[in-house]
């Protein structure tokens, strides 16, 4: 076994939380070996959960698929496999408690209301400018729930990309914990997920960088305890953006090329297997990788794939 984290003392409870729309991908799977990896090689517990939050994106088909094929490379997870669109009164819950604690507000603003009153832009769209803090002042019948947050510098230690933070107020503002349409929101629904399930590890995707401060503040509120935070290189295809479902089958995992697209995650992953293992089964690959695995080797630079 390698050195990872050998100093933990409390037990490490991993997860996996695919969304299921669409088949599994190469940056998928690079998520699902890493958090994998990083609980297994001390012993820890992996979870596994579906994201089905947001049902006009999900694939009828693709959650059994992705399950299915993850037991044919080997992956073996603890418990039942939790699907976020059956936990949907959990979520409620949460949200009357933070109404009652005075944490949440309605909002009637419509995007364009929140564009022309923006004073600039954030990473993901306007700062949210504080409108309806004390009363809804937009035109939109409908309300959306939005968390307060405060004027100070989220910060938090990444164990791949090292010092990270983010001023909630100044770069996101108040954001969305429950949707116009009706639907629970990310933030919401993983934070409280993660909580409910004990998760003391998260491992994914650098693209979920910048969602965990809100993450983190949401923990705060809740009065739960902060899991570490793993954030993973990107791999990029031959357009230089992110490599996903929207590249076609580049990058496409299937049960014949699971054993090969496993050795090149790890080599992604800076672990450097041996040769001799090259397409072995995904069985050995992933003993060798729960021996072997170094979360230092990581390196936290998004990179172009080539199979």
């Amino acid at each position: 076994m390698g050195d990872l984290m050998k100093q933990i003392t409390k037990p490490v409870v991993g997860r996996f939380a695919p969304s299921p729309t669409g088949p599994l991908h190469f940056g998928t799977l690079l998520a699902a070996l890493g958090s994998y990896l990083l609980a297994r090689a001390v012993g820890g517990r992996w979870l596994l959960r579906v994201e089905d939050l947001d049902p006009p994106r999900v694939v009828p088909g693709a959650a059994d698929a992705m399950l299915s094929l993850l037991e044919k490379l080997g992956f073996e997870w603890d418990g039942e496999v939790v699907y976020q669109s059956r936990r949907f009164d959990r979520y409620r819950q949460v949200l009357m408690q933070l109404r009652e604690q005075g944490l949440v507000f309605d909002c009637s603003c419509t995007r364009r209301e929140i564009l022309a009153s923006a004073p600039h832009p954030g990473e993901e769209g306007p700062v949210y400018p504080g409108t309806c803090r004390n009363g809804a002042y937009g035109s939109r019948a409908e309300r959306a729930v939005r968390l307060r947050v405060p004027d100070e510098n989220i910060t938090y230690c990444d164990g791949i990309l090292g010092e990270q933070g983010q001023n909630l107020e100044k770069e996101v503002g108040d954001y969305v914990l429950h949707r116009v349409d009706g639907l629970f929101a990310y933030q919401l629904a993983v934070v409280v997920d993660d909580i409910d399930a004990g998760i003391t590890q998260i491992v994914r995707g650098a693209d979920l960088l910048s969602s965990t401060p809100r993450q983190i503040y949401l923990y705060r509120c809740l009065d739960a305890a902060l899991p570490d935070y793993f954030h993973l290189p990107l791999a990029f295809g031959d357009n230089g953006k992110k490599l996903s479902k929207r590249n076609g089958d580049f990058g496409l995992i299937t049960a014949g090329n699971g054993s090969n697209m496993l050795w090149q995650a790890l080599v992604f992953l800076g672990q450097s297997p041996p040769v001799e293992l090259f397409n072995s089964p995904p069985d050995e690959l992933l003993h060798w990788g729960r021996e072997n695995f170094h979360a230092k080797k990581i390196s936290g630079e998004n990179r172009q794939i080539k199979f």
